[in-house]
Formats: C-alpha cells, structure tokens, sequence
C-alpha cells in the first residue's frame, strides 16, 4: 500500500470513530463516546505519523506517546486531553473498571470530552495538508 493509501485508510477509520462517539452521545453511552474519541484521536495521529515520516506508526494507544515522536507543539491542555483519553481507553479495556467508569461518565463529563476531541481533531487533520 502506497503512502497516500495508508493515510487515507486511518483518516477514514478515524472519521468513522469520531461519528461513532457522536452516536454514542446520542445514545447515553457516555463511557463509549470517551472510548471512541480515544480512539479517533490514535488514528488521526497515526496518520500524521505516516505522513511525516513514511513508516509504520507505533503500536501503542498512548496518545501522548505517539504525538510526542511528531515533534509538533501542542498547548498544553491538548496534551492533558491526550493523556485523560488515555487513561480512560486502559481502563476502558478492563471489566473490573468498566463499572466503576460507567458509573463517574456522567453527559457533561462526555460532552466536555466530545467538544474537547472534536476541536484537537480538526487541528490534527488541518496537519495533514
């Protein structure tokens, strides 16, 4: 697969996350909208790592992790809006914690995140051009 494929591929399967977790907001799946927003965010990065540098990305989910090997500046809330996803994908992965983070993912909290996510993915995506 050619570079440019490659790309388009995560942008597509990172545009198909973000509206999913548009869907899941709709719905009242809260813990699920901060799932996908992680995982819109890893994808579109993903394919800013491939574009910059022509290899495959890391296999890991740490948004911080990845975005830091791009050497782009982010303000420093974009960064803890990174790290929080983070978090909550690990935890999300984990039935013991499914529970407990279903019960502290209130609508405000995923709506928060959700504008939070949609913002940062627009700035990503403008990246890529």
């Amino acid at each position: 697969m050619e570079k440019k494929d490659k790309i388009a591929y995560w942008i597509d399967i990172a545009d198909y996350d973000l509206a999913t977790a548009r869907a899941m907001m709709d719905t009242n799946r809260y813990l699920y909208v901060i799932f996908m927003c992680q995982q819109a965010i890893e994808k579109i990065i993903k394919a800013l790592y491939i574009n910059r540098f022509d290899d495959e990305p890391p296999r890991s989910h740490n948004l911080g992790f990845v975005f830091k090997k791009l050497g782009i500046d982010a303000p420093p809330d974009t960064m803890q809006h990174f790290n929080m996803l983070s978090a909550y994908y690990i935890e999300s992965r984990y039935p013991e914690y499914k529970e407990r983070l279903s019960s502290i993912v209130d609508k405000k909290k995923a709506k928060t995140h959700l504008q939070k996510t949609e913002e940062v993915y627009v700035w990503l995506k403008s990246l890529l051009k």
